[in-house]
């Protein structure tokens, strides 16, 4: 069969990739994809909610399966749109992708079913935002989120009330963030706990879980600095016993899985709840309706079954019937960034060194850069697939690679990593050296 994936990140590329090793797919089409991507996928020209353009692709290609990365297309209703036309995509519709489009609905829908998560107070005004952090202890720490889509950056963590107040003016005034996202902004208790991403596969009426696994959301080591879209992942992450799995996935997924059914949502794709752990109760920070960025690099290495099988039985609610098999192995991702992200940085930098990742264990996915052919052959190329030219590869993003590794060890997944990070160069490179630290 032939399959389509939508996005142009890091998730994207590894989603790519898994599909290309499937015995069952013939060929694998990525829509718009990135430099990195074109060696594992045919990368086309059509943006991510071009629905239009993208239906017409997949009828005129005879694509048989659509899989769709990134948010903003989920919360515009690309899976409603192709189950009109009838054609087979992944993903929740647009009703159920607000569990992630909208924090103030995902809030209700969790005080709605019991499942454990941080007080709140929603606003659309920003006086009234104000004035309720008026009754905000002056330095008690706050946490002020953007309701809406802002790309993994719209959490901020505040020292107190000046901080907090000047974080509501960012988001609702200045609309630092876009003006759909600044539009409300939910305003929460800070919990001081480790955090953990749960994965789980859903057809809406039963779950899969994947390994537990830990984002590295701040630029810089030891947790400092501004907020990103995850400077780093690893799996399966130690904090997640057996114990606290089964306590996750009785008080949380459970319960929004009987959500889903009580809302009646249509959900067939992978649902990502944040937690966070207050005292010895999981707590749920956010939902995503999609994959995690960059967690999917260090889960999906680790997945044994074919990823077709598993979309195949979403799509026909069959998920119960497949058992998905999982590496007993360790894998950590360490994200490659252009300096000065998340805020101002510059692109088109050569990217060195890549040809030197030659570890069996190791994974380079592309996030953020572009291919250019060229005649020249030199450090770093790579064939594009398709092209009988050598490629040279340049920085297009904030968040350019991330290199995975997997071993049999926490400790010798991270040794691995770090050794094949430092093959790899490009001017203004920036990472993190703490990546899965907290592991050990």
């Amino acid at each position: 069969m032939k399959v389509l994936v939508i996005g142009s990140g890091g998730r994207e590329h590894a989603v790519c990739w898994k599909f290309a090793q499937s015995s069952k797919v013939e060929k694998v089409f990525c829509a718009p994809g990135n430099g990195g991507i074109a060696k594992v996928a045919e990368c086309i020209n059509i943006g991510v909610s071009d629905f239009e353009k993208l239906a017409a692709f997949v009828k005129d290609n005879k694509i048989e399966l659509t899989f769709v990365g990134p948010e903003v297309p989920l919360s515009e209703g690309i899976v409603d749109y192709f189950e009109n036309l009838g054609l087979k995509i992944v993903g929740p519709s647009k009703d159920a992708a607000q569990l992630e489009a909208s924090k103030t609905y995902s809030k209700q829908f969790m005080n709605k079913y019991g499942v454990a998560t941080a007080k709140y107070e929603s606003f659309d005004n920003v006086a009234a935002a104000l004035k309720y952090l008026e009754t905000w202890e002056e330095n008690k720490k706050v946490v002020v989120k953007a309701d809406g889509l802002a790309a993994g950056k719209g959490v901020y963590m505040c020292n107190g009330r000046a901080d907090a107040q000047n974080a509501v003016k960012q988001i609702m005034s200045d609309k630092v963030l876009g003006s759909e996202a600044g539009v409300r902004v939910v305003i929460e208790e800070f919990i001081n706990g480790q955090e953990l991403s749960y994965l789980i596969w859903t057809d809406g009426v039963s779950y899969s879980m994947m390994p537990a696994s830990q984002d590295h959301k701040r630029i810089n080591d030891n947790d400092e600095g501004l907020n990103t879209g995850g400077m780093g992942a690893y799996a399966p992450a130690p904090l997640g016993t057996q114990e606290l799995n089964k306590k996750v996935e009785t008080e949380i997924i459970q319960k929004v899985i009987k959500g889903i059914q009580g809302e009646k949502l249509s959900y067939k794709g992978v649902l990502y709840v944040g937690v966070i752990m207050n005292g010895d109760v999981p707590y749920v920070l956010e939902f995503n309706c999609r994959f995690g960025d960059p967690e999917t690099q260090a889960v999906l290495p680790l997945l044994e079954t074919d990823i077709t099988d598993i979309c195949l039985a979403l799509l026909d609610k069959k998920l119960s019937g497949i058992k998905i098999e999982w590496k007993k192995e360790f894998a950590v991702c360490v994200v490659l960034a252009s300096g000065g992200y998340p805020g101002n940085f510059k692109k088109g930098f050569e990217i060195k060194g890549l040809g030197n990742v030659t570890d069996k264990n190791t994974i380079v996915f592309h996030s953020g850069t572009t291919c250019n052919p060229s005649p020249l052959a030199g450090e770093g190329l790579a064939k594009q697939e398709g092209e009988g030219l050598p490629c040279k590869f340049f920085t297009a993003g904030g968040r350019v690679l991330g290199v995975t590794s997997f071993a049999g060890d926490i400790k010798s997944a991270i040794d691995k990593v770090y050794s094949q990070v430092k093959m790899i160069s490009f001017e203004n490179m920036h990472y993190r050296k703490d990546i899965a630290k907290k592991a050990l």
